[in-house]
Parts: structure tokens; sequence; C-alpha cells
């Protein structure tokens, strides 16, 4: 009965926000990284669209498929991956529903694509369209597909893989930050990071068999950073460490084991970690690591005003701080030449403040970065 209250108080704070002139988009974020997400996806309709600032006031109708298909060089590649996806179909939906519903899937990607000759379709695309389409039904699903194809997931649809693999290089400077040991585990069985590639991608979609913990992490990623979904995979690595290190340290071992994505995870527990280090560990901070020569060209690093709220607000500038007027012994001198690996006593006392901040100090961040219209030539090349 607790829980129910809870929820009823979320629901009435979300309308709260959304009914509020102008519209609480900061709340909305906060809502939807915090515990259980926007809980329904009637709610969701309503908050995702706000949550990416596309208009459903004015959404433009869904062009006739025939000619769209007949135009288009990615078509035969789409039709496989469609039909192919039956998975991603609530289990027991009737059999024309279910190809109705491909249809229509097959008709969003290839109106996206037409209407941005940039965009290079990859396969898994389908898997994060399908959960829009699910959610939110065909026309609003264009929209809001459109808007993130050119955002937050525009790095995976460039000709080559160059910004994907970037983004990539990410995930083992996370992991050492929070357990070097796992992290140089990894690095001796050389497994590399193409295990959480599909993860990365398709935002979890295709790896994740129930679709309730699908959207829950959509509503996160949606509220976050484009990078957090890499921030995620760095969390359930971790949270798995113990069956890492326990594993023969060969790259076969440790891909096969890593690639298989337990499905009874703690998401929420995971979720707010993921925050957490997103917090300490800003990807300005782990760029340098993350091969900086590339960090130019991706989205993710043009996401400047988000950098610049999380430079301000992290209590562990406020530790650095103190810590730079301690005396200067050979101490000092040691730990500038040691690997980047940021003075750990510092890291764990952070570690300490932002776990107990948690959700709230991500939804700090957020509140500074409003993604109102007038930023986004900024934001995003």
């Amino acid at each position: 009965a607790d829980f129910d209250a809870k929820k009823k108080r979320k629901v009435a704070e979300i309308y709260q926000a959304l009914n509020s002139d102008p519209i609480n988009v900061a709340a909305l974020r906060r809502m939807a990284i915090s515990e259980g997400g926007l809980l329904t996806d009637e709610i969701r309709c309503k908050v995702w669209p706000k949550l990416l600032s596309v208009n459903t006031d004015d959404l433009p109708p869904l062009p006739a498929g025939k000619e769209l298909r007949e135009d288009s060089k990615d078509y035969q590649q789409v039709l496989l991956d469609v039909r192919r996806s039956l998975r991603r179909f609530p289990p027991g939906m009737p059999d024309d529903q279910r190809e109705g519903l491909q249809e229509e899937l097959i008709d969003i990607i290839l109106h996206v694509l037409k209407r941005n000759p940039q965009l290079h379709y990859y396969q898994g695309y389908h898997d994060i369209v399908v959960t829009f389409l699910l959610v939110v039904g065909d026309r609003l699903a264009t929209a809001l597909v459109e808007k993130l194809s050119t955002h937050h997931l525009r790095d995976f649809m460039d000709p080559t893989m160059d910004n994907t693999k970037h983004i990539l290089n990410y995930l083992m400077p996370i992991i050492d930050q929070v357990n070097p040991e796992v992290h140089d585990f990894m690095q001796s069985a050389e497994v590399g990071t193409i295990f959480a590639l599909s993860w990365l991608i398709t935002w979890f979609g295709h790896v994740l068999s129930d679709f309730r913990h699908v959207v829950r992490l959509y509503d996160f990623f949606l509220a976050c950073h484009p990078l957090m979904p890499i921030y995620f995979a760095a969390v359930i690595v971790l949270y798995r460490k113990q069956e890492v290190l326990d594993c023969e340290c060969d790259m076969a071992s440790v891909h096969h084991l890593l690639s298989q994505i337990p499905q009874d995870l703690p998401y929420e527990t995971l979720i707010s970690r993921a925050g957490d280090l997103f917090v300490q560990f800003p990807p300005s901070e782990l760029a340098r690591e993350a091969a900086q020569q590339q960090a130019e060209r991706t989205a993710a690093s043009t996401f400047k005003d988000f950098e610049l709220a999380s430079v301000q607000q992290r209590p562990d500038t406020v530790l650095r701080q103190r810590f730079r007027e301690r005396p200067r012994g050979e101490e000092r001198t040691k730990s500038f030449l040691a690997k980047p690996r940021t003075n750990r006593f510092v890291k764990l006392a952070v570690m300490g403040l932002t776990v107990a901040l948690g959700a709230a100090a991500l939804a700090v961040v957020k509140s500074a970065l409003e993604w109102a219209p007038k930023f986004e030539l900024q934001i995003f090349p």
C-alpha cells in the first residue's frame, strides 16, 4: 500500500509538471530518472516528447509506404531485420496485429532515413524504433525517432563505425575509475568492448527480454546525456565483478560471460549507480583516456552545456580544492606521475557523497540544463 501511495504521489507530480506553464521539463527529467521512471505508457506518451522537445500538436502525416519502399536503398535490409524482430513484440499478440505493426515499423524507419539522407541505417536501429512504436504508436514514434536519430543516436548512424567505437572506448576508463582490478583483468584477457556493442546501439532493447525493463531504461536514457548508456553498460560489468574475476583470464571466456546479460538485474539500483558515476566521472574527465583525437567529432562531446553544468555542481571539485591545499610532499609528485587514476581517496570520499546524493545529484545537474530550443544549436552540431 505504501508503494501505491508513492506511485500515486509520483503520478500527481508528473501531471503537475506537465500542466505548469511553461512545462517543467527539469521536473520531468527527474521523474524519468528517479525510482520507477515514468510508470505507465500513457504517461510516456505525454512525457517522452517533452524530454526530446518534440511538438506533438504539429505532427506531419505519415507518407504512403509504397513509394518509400521503392525508393529506398535500405529497404531489403530493414525488411530482413524487422522480420527477425518477432521476440520484440509482446508474447501472445495476435499474428495479424503483429504483422501490421511490423509494416508500420518498416515505414517509420524508411521515412526517417528518407528525410535525413545524412543518416545511415544500422542493424539494431529497428530495436530502438520498435520500442517507441509499441509505447506511443506510429505517428508520434516517427517524430520522436527522427529527433533521437539526429541527436542521441547520431554517432551510430555515420557511414563508418568510428564514432560508435569511440563511444565504446569510454567503457574501460569508467570501469578503471571504480574498480582497477576488474579493469586490469579485462585488459589482460584482451576482451575489448565489442560485447557491449549491441547494448549500446539498441539502448539494451535487443538484449533484455522483459519489455518493462526496456522502457524503464528508455525513460532514463531520454532524460540524460547521450553517453549515459555506456555508463549503464559499465555499471552492469561492475555489478558482475565477482563473476568476471572468477572467469578464466582469456578473451573467449570473458567475452562469453559478459555478452550474456542476466535478466534479473536490480535495475533501479543500477540506474542510480550509473547516474552517480556520470556525476563523478563526467565524459570530459574521461575523454583523454577515451582517445582524444576523435572527441571533437562525436555528438556527445558537443553536449557542452551539460559538461558545464556538471563541472559547476560536482561535489568532488570541492574535495579536490581541499586536496590541493595539503602540504606538497614527495607523495604529490608521485601521484602526478602515476597513471591518471585520479587520487583514489578523493574519489572514494566523493563516492560517499554522491551515493548519498544519489539521483538527487544527477537531478541537480539536469535542472541546470534545459533543452530549450535556443540551446539546441549550441548543444548539437
